[in-house]
């Protein structure tokens, strides 16, 4: 029972990485649709670039909260730390909220 805020943690960063898993995937399958489809007469390679732009600005932030969030273990394979905890705040704070303005500014 020792090691139970720990595999709490990681449930947690396990949840709060596939929320933020969903919320870039639905925002670039949103931009897809939306200016391909409905506005697919002024899609331009322009449109092209920025997405991939903005697919790079989720990825930077993105993998730094997954290197904070991993957890560790020891040599038996037992858990000996959950993970960065993700409520604090502070660089993870700043790159989740990076991830979520990149991802609505994606939208206009």
């Amino acid at each position: 029972m020792a090691n139970q805020g720990a595999k709490k943690r990681r449930e947690e960063n396990a949840r709060h990485m596939k929320n933020l898993q969903r919320l870039i995937i639905a925002c670039n399958v949103i931009f897809i649709l939306v200016r391909m489809l409905i506005f697919h007469s002024t899609f331009t390679w322009k449109h092209w670039i920025g997405l991939v732009l903005t697919s790079v600005a989720y990825a930077i932030p993105y993998q730094q909260i997954a290197n904070m969030a991993q957890p560790s273990y020891d040599d038996n394979g037992e858990l000996l730390d959950g993970g960065f905890d993700m409520s604090t705040g502070g660089v993870c704070g700043y790159a989740s909220n990076l991830i979520l303005g990149d991802s609505f500014w994606n939208e206009f």
